[in-house]
């Protein structure tokens, strides 16, 4: 999912009036600080990037990518005390001090969640992103849950930042284009009478390899092998545990243990189409591929 993460900080001198001045009054600001506002790129892999920053007495702010289809991005807002309601908090993008002549602008809202960390979806991280890269300094504002006179200020800096900007966006663009859900079942199909695969299960086969050589999260990959009606019970039971044999050898050599897979033939049992034509039979001759990781909590069973 396999993700991105950036956090940003904002000087606790530079904290815009966002609010009116006697709201503006009542605010508690976070921060780095300028002298201490550094980013870090924390996870860097073709599964997830993520780039961050620590928010001193507050949490933390992360931007995360990950391995998709589609490309896609979150911020994740940590909070060392969790909201203790529902509410919304106000987005903005404010000027650096040298440009204070400038105003901020309300850029949108994010959802504060009970007793959860906060996010935004894709959109709206893009824009922080490029408010960042531009030399502004995202804030969010919102009423404390607790204390209704007070407002908190997040601040989010863009000091130090392109570098590690730079970085992030390298590993974004080395992700996979595709994710654990894309391949963790996966139907592999057959030459007839063999346990060689058409060439468009070798291309399957071979995404599946290339992400279990990076995911180091893998509990379990069950493979179950069939054929079709053609040939003798026995010789079919056979051609299935050993379709589903090369398989498991396939995956070894991407670095998966051998504890980690499970292989069961069942022969020409179990049939997912008729076994009158050609079409119908080469819909039988497969191996199910299903992955599962340790928070998986029911494990798929082999169809």
């Amino acid at each position: 999912m396999q993700i991105r993460t950036l956090v940003l900080a904002l000087s606790v001198t530079a904290m815009p009036y966002i609010l009116g001045a006697d709201a503006y009054a009542a605010a508690r600001s976070y921060s780095a600080g300028f002298e201490r506002s550094e980013w870090r790129v924390s996870e860097y892999s073709p599964l997830q990037c993520t780039l961050e920053h620590d928010i001193p007495r507050y949490g933390q702010v992360r931007f995360e990518s990950e391995a998709s289809r589609e490309l896609n991005m979150r911020v994740v807002l940590g909070m060392h005390r969790l909201p203790d309601t529902y509410s919304e908090a106000q987005v903005y993008s404010v000027a650096p001090s040298w440009r204070a002549n400038q105003a901020p602008r309300l850029l949108g809202v994010l959802p504060l969640y009970r007793q959860y960390d906060s996010e935004l979806g894709k959109q709206m991280s893009w824009v922080l992103l490029t408010e960042l890269e531009k030399g502004m300094m995202p804030t969010i504002a919102y009423t404390d849950w607790h204390n209704n006179a007070d407002t908190v200020q997040v601040g989010i800096s863009a000091v130090n930042f392109q570098q590690r900007y730079d970085d992030f966006m390298q590993c974004v663009s080395g992700l996979l284009t595709f994710g654990f859900d894309d391949i963790a079942f996966t139907v592999l199909n057959y030459e007839e009478q063999s346990t060689e695969l058409t060439n468009g299960s070798k291309r399957k086969l071979q995404r599946v390899g290339e992400y279990l050589s990076y995911d180091q999260d893998i509990e379990l990959v069950l493979l179950a092998g069939y054929t079709d009606a053609y040939g003798s019970r026995e010789e079919n039971q056979v051609l299935s545990v050993s379709r589903a044999q090369t398989v498991k050898d396939f995956l070894v050599g991407q670095g998966l243990q051998e504890s980690q897979i499970s292989i069961k033939g069942h022969g020409e049992m179990r049939h997912t189409a008729g076994n009158e034509n050609e079409l119908e039979r080469s819909q039988n001759r497969r191996v199910v591929v299903q992955i599962s990781r340790p928070f998986d909590q029911n494990l798929l069973s082999s169809r």
